[in-house]
């Protein structure tokens, strides 16, 4: 781990210090940056946040970091992406009236539309995460009693039929929580506020090559 580099994007997003301090406490250098350089140099890249589609998408855009994520996947390096940050890599979400995303993944975000009135919209709170079996970053999770992970939002990712998806959970439907394509992997729930599952999902994440 030592001189591992991990380079947390930037672009005004919230919690992204929360997952740089739980990096942290896993022994690697995170560097909450929005510099290119800094960027192509780091051994592994994270993608957080937390906050609306077209005001996160603008700055992402502005700070070129939609370009910056293109090329840390085409490279081969290990990309994360939690949260919004996940939704972000889908070619398009509904949110904030339809807003084009960075088109990394094939897919929509969509609302949660509940027919159960005790099911609430934002979906928050802790929820038990399936992940298939085999994933890289459940490696440490096969025959966990507790999957549960931490969850704030109200929209949710439905991929193309291409991509494949690595994590499930239910909020009134089954949805998809987390995807994969090569040495891209996201996740919706946050790994940063899930306890001991979150810290080992980082954990087997950033010690991929």
């Amino acid at each position: 781990m030592a001189g591992m580099a991990v380079a947390i994007l930037d672009y005004n997003a919230g919690n992204v210090t929360s997952v740089a301090h739980a990096v942290r406490r896993l022994g690697f250098d995170a560097q909450i940056t929005a510099d290119h350089d800094t960027i192509r140099a780091a051994d592994h890249v994270i993608f957080p946040g937390v906050g609306a589609a077209a005001t996160c998408m603008q700055v992402v855009r502005e700070r070129g970091l939609d370009v910056a994520l293109k090329e840390a996947v085409e490279s081969g390096k290990p990309v994360f992406g939690i949260c919004v940050g996940m939704q972000l890599l889908f070619d398009h979400s509904d949110e904030d009236g339809g807003v084009d995303c960075i088109g990394l993944l094939p897919g929509r975000v969509k609302r949660f539309e509940l027919d159960d009135p005790t099911l609430k919209v934002p979906h928050m709170g802790w929820n038990p995460v399936r992940f298939v079996d085999g994933e890289p970053i459940a490696r440490d999770l096969v025959g966990a009693a507790d999957t549960a992970c931490y969850f704030v939002h109200s929209y949710y990712c439905d991929p193309d039929p291409s991509v494949e998806v690595i994590a499930t959970a239910d909020h009134g439907h089954a949805f998809c929580v987390g995807v994969r394509k090569d040495n891209l992997v996201a996740l919706q729930c946050h790994p940063e506020k899930s306890g001991p599952v979150g810290m080992s999902i980082l954990s087997s994440f950033l010690e991929a090559n």
